[in-house]
């Protein structure tokens, strides 16, 4: 037997995290994707360039979360805001797509996220980006942040795309280059171009990005970072050319909209290195209140609590975001995926409950 303390799970809960932002502009930026810019509420909205809000939205009767990076900096933007691709089959990206105007407000958990970096006017840093489609956009909030409060410093950007159309920020970054001439180098890598593109073309490999690298002047530079942020494919080959140059993890900033965490766990049962499957008791302690309950072997820890009526901030649900961090206190976890989580928050023992399964039986995690 066990106690069970069930919260009912409606609206919102209007904790410290979540906040209600009122839509000012919607902007078309190609003819699949739009960004949303919001009112500043008061106070204002703090956040870091990089990082990322989560929005809640009731779409046909059901609460829909979805994590979005800003594509603004708190440096240079007035308003905040967030670029949102259409996606095949895509509840909320075609809903904010189709459906969203100014004056309706939106639901969000403040900025969260580790994609993120540290600027000062006596930096002499060459910022190596890499970005694939919608992932610019958290990059185009840390470029302008570069470029507005490091005068010595360098962004050079490889942006790969479709065709010249779907080229998100086209204007906005041709606006940038005429600004900054020497301090922004956009390359521009498209995979099906038009027969009048005279730039590089194709799908991005290890060959291409090595050319980019060698062509990239460092002088003057006393650090490098490197950025990179796209779809699987691009970050795969991306990682992996960084390893093959042996470019210091240390120095590699990467942020991921895509896992497929049934195919990780199998990995991880194939290798033994997860727990037996048993069904765990556990204790979860959200905003000072304990519940405990039943994790079968199907479920992870946040889809076990959600089940039972538990209050427990998510949002991406495949352990990217860091929305459903929690601190384990007690037991053992096996933690499928864990790329939202610095190696810091990982050795101070927090975990990310929508990617975790209980390994032992004396489980506490404390969710603040």
């Amino acid at each position: 037997m066990f106690n069970l303390f069930k919260k009912k799970k409606s609206e919102p809960s209007k904790g410290d995290q979540y906040l209600s932002l009122k839509v000012r502009e919607v902007v078309k930026e190609t003819p699949d994707t739009v960004s949303i810019f919001f009112e500043q509420p008061e106070p204002y909205l703090d956040y870091k360039p990089g990082q990322f809000i989560t929005v809640i939205l009731e779409i046909n009767g059901k609460e829909e979360r979805r994590s979005y990076s800003l594509c603004t900096s708190p440096f240079v933007d007035p308003y905040p805001g967030i670029t949102v691709k259409r996606v095949d089959q895509g509840v909320v990206s075609n809903y904010l797509n189709d459906h969203i105007r100014p004056g309706k407000t939106i639901d969000i958990m403040k900025p969260m996220g580790n994609f993120t970096t540290p600027f000062h006017s006596k930096n002499k840093t060459h910022y190596m980006m890499v970005a694939g489609g919608s992932g610019i956009t958290p990059i185009m909030g840390i470029t302008k942040s570069v470029l507005v409060n490091e005068p010595d410093s360098k962004v050079t950007l490889l942006f790969c795309s479709r065709n010249e159309e779907q080229i998100i920020f086209k204007k906005e970054f041709e606006q940038l280059k005429e600004k900054y001439p020497e301090k922004l180098e956009i390359i521009h890598n498209l995979s099906q171009p038009s027969p009048t593109w005279s730039g590089m073309n194709g799908r991005l490999d290890s060959i291409k990005l090595k050319e980019v690298l060698s062509w990239s002047e460092h002088k003057g530079a006393e650090s490098l970072k490197y950025f990179v942020c796209g779809p699987e494919g691009l970050m795969t080959t991306t990682l992996n050319t960084f390893k093959e140059l042996n470019i210091s993890s240390d120095l590699i900033h990467e942020e991921s909209f895509y896992t497929d965490l049934d195919a990780k766990e199998s990995a991880l049962k194939a290798s033994g290195e997860m727990a037996p499957s048993l069904t765990r008791e556990i204790t979860v302690n959200v905003e000072g209140q304990d519940y405990t309950y039943e994790v079968a072997p199907e479920k992870t820890i946040l889809e076990a609590g959600l089940d039972n009526s538990i209050d427990m901030p998510y949002s991406c649900q495949s352990g990217l975001c860091t929305a459903c961090r929690g601190r384990l206190v007690s037991g053992k976890v096996d933690m499928i995926e864990d790329a939202g989580l610095s190696e810091s928050e990982i050795a101070e023992g927090y975990i990310l409950c929508c990617s975790s399964k209980p390994a032992s039986s004396d489980i506490k995690i404390i969710i603040e």
